[in-house]
């Protein structure tokens, strides 16, 4: 069954299904890549800003942007009372709406698998920062299971229902990310697995954080009453064999980040 493109059109929506999970694996990334303050930052598909904030939070930029082709989820962004200093800007990936050299460092959080064409995406960050920066990311590992709703993932296959699904799976890989980074001509490239959990209060918190998804959320939209029920009873039976008590998910992702060669 084919699905459709996955809508970003719920900032408040999105921020509990991902959000949450970006921050729990932001911070553990931005420690990684151990950035100086007082830098340039360019945050690519920042979605509702989720990322944005720990950036803005933890390390002091001189200038903080953050590029998005939703316009509701910038929208959602703009309004955070952490985010006013902030420049936001509806934009492509592919074609970033910047000179070279603008930036001292670029990073793209859990978004390498949306972009149509990684290389193309990977080359536009390398462009935009100057000789010594940095260009990180990082993805959940979609295709070895790190996606933390891949239970709510498997359970909508098991009735039949597609989920929508981003257009560049393959790219999580850390294989693919490093081949992206050798490829865009960056040096220094380090990649590393962060790992982190999550833990909803009960069965209700969790099915409530998943209607709110891009993904599976328009999947149970498009379900009759009947099925919406059985995919709900099949899911807890899955998450919450007791039929009470917390649910603890973990997320999985593959991080990468590589520097900008000196001329």
């Amino acid at each position: 069954m084919t699905s459709e493109p996955i809508r970003f059109t719920d900032g408040a929506g999105y921020d509990r299904f991902m959000g949450v999970w970006s921050r729990l694996a932001g911070k553990e990334f931005l420690d990684w890549i151990a950035p100086n303050e007082g830098q340039r930052w360019l945050d690519v598909g920042c979605g509702n800003g989720a990322f944005t904030q720990l950036v803005a939070e933890q390390n002091k930029p001189l200038a903080l942007v953050g590029i998005d082709p939703s316009e509701a989820q910038l929208a959602y962004a703009r309004q955070h009372p952490l985010l006013q200093c902030v420049d936001f800007v509806n934009a492509d990936a592919m074609a970033l709406p910047f000179p070279d050299e603008a930036f001292d460092l670029a990073v793209m959080p859990l978004v390498i698998f949306f972009v149509p064409e990684p290389v193309q995406g990977v080359a536009e960050m390398a462009r935009v920062v100057a000789p010594g920066g940095t260009v990180a990311a990082y993805a959940w590992d979609m295709e070895g299971g790190g996606f933390p709703y891949q239970s709510v993932n498997e359970t909508m296959g098991a009735v039949g229902r597609a989920i929508p699904m981003p257009p560049s799976v393959s790219s999580s890989r850390i294989e693919a990310l490093s081949d992206l980074w050798v490829t865009a001509g960056l040096g220094d490239i380090y990649t590393r697995v962060i790992t982190v959990e999550r833990t909803y209060t009960d069965f209700d918190d969790l099915w409530n954080t998943v209607l709110g998804g891009p993904s599976a959320g328009q999947a149970l939209e498009a379900m009759s009453e009947e099925e919406r029920t059985r995919f709900r009873e099949l899911l807890q039976a899955r998450l919450q064999p007791s039929g009470s008590g917390s649910i603890s998910l973990t997320g999985r992702a593959h991080a990468i980040r590589g520097t900008v060669p000196s001329l």
